[in-house]
């Protein structure tokens, strides 16, 4: 089980960096889109909804790299203020409610991305892009983010994380 935390701490900090280059990317393609309007005079085409979906692409995939770092949005008020017993069936609890809703969000985007891939939905721009490939950053990096949920949680549980990063002595 500790070589299925590694490995998926190791996906996990791939897509963080497949993320960070899908934002760097971006950013290019908004400069050479503003050269391209300004200084040439022309029109663009395919250059707002690119960066578009890379955006929403790197937010999805750079979210279990996010989770792995412990980066997400957390308030330690009520933990800070709990005994370590307390806190940790709070860590686990937290984490499994967290588990089901990005499940969730897995499932649902599966069936989204099927649908689009299926029905051979494309973008309403004049790009005209499979819209099954922008739509399959949503599953994947729900997939992803539950399987760095289930690493948590294992290492929570064997102790080789502890609940909130607080040490059983970290009270108010």
């Amino acid at each position: 089980m500790d070589a299925f935390a590694r490995g998926v701490a190791a996906l996990s900090r791939f897509f963080g960096v497949v993320a960070a280059l899908m934002i760097v990317l971006s950013v290019l393609v908004v400069c050479q889109m503003v050269f391209v309007r300004a200084v040439l005079g022309q029109s663009t085409v395919w250059q707002t909804p690119f960066v578009t979906y890379l955006l929403v692409g790197a937010t999805f995939l750079g979210s279990p790299y996010v989770l792995l770092l412990k980066g997400h949005v957390n308030v330690d008020l009520l933990p800070l203020y709990l005994p370590h017993p307390a806190r940790k069936v709070l860590a686990f609890l937290a984490a499994a409610l967290s588990l089901a809703f990005c499940l969730l969000l897995f499932i649902k985007g599966v069936e989204f991305w099927h649908e689009a891939y299926a029905k051979h939905w494309t973008s309403s721009s004049v790009w005209r892009i499979p819209l099954w490939i922008p739509y399959l950053s949503l599953p994947l990096g729900m997939g992803l983010v539950c399987l760095q949920y289930l690493a948590d949680i294992y290492n929570l549980a064997t102790g080789k994380d502890l609940p909130f990063g607080l040490k059983a002595e970290d009270t108010l």
